[in-house]
């Protein structure tokens, strides 16, 4: 890990679409919101039929939030029409339309999964988005999918076009 620093990046569409997820109270990432909402909450989310086909986490902006609710939270992407009843204690977020850069890094080992997150961080908050035509888009969520080994750390950032 710590002599790799190749990280992958792609641009995703994501369509209008609904998260259902469930909200924490003061967290900012994984381990305040775990502390809040419990870990279990992962399981149950894997089970739930999704867009992406697994939950993702997000890191709201404000106008996604609700008062007196965390920036961090865990959910899984539906379609804009899906009617399923939400589980209680869980919440609906509508996103519009939006393009993202994927951040993908290389496959780890388990034990340096800290690192591999780190890697992904800091290449997004070194990358110059006007590069390619596009400047971050701060108005929608960023995304985070699970690290895993096998496939690298993920975490995705909206973008507009120049």
């Amino acid at each position: 890990m710590k002599n790799s620093n190749h990280i992958a990046i792609s641009i995703v569409h994501k369509p209008k679409r609904k998260v259902i997820c469930k909200r924490g109270i003061k967290a900012k990432e994984y381990v305040s919101y775990c502390e809040e909402v419990g870990c279990n909450i992962w399981t149950i989310l894997s089970s739930m039929e999704s867009l992406c086909g697994e939950p993702v986490c997000l890191w709201l902006p404000e106008q996604y939030k609700t008062p007196n609710t965390s920036t961090y939270v865990q959910g899984i992407e539906v379609a804009f029409d899906d009617q399923r009843s939400v589980p209680e204690g869980f919440d609906t977020i509508c996103l519009p339309a939006c393009d993202y850069l994927m951040f993908q890094g290389l496959p780890f080992e388990e034990k340096d999964y800290g690192d591999a997150i780190c890697l992904v961080q800091q290449a997004i908050e070194q990358y110059h988005p006007n590069l390619i035509g596009y400047e971050w888009d701060d108005e929608h969520p960023r995304i985070q999918l699970e690290p895993r080994s096998t496939r690298g750390y993920i975490e995705l950032r909206a973008v507009k076009s120049k």
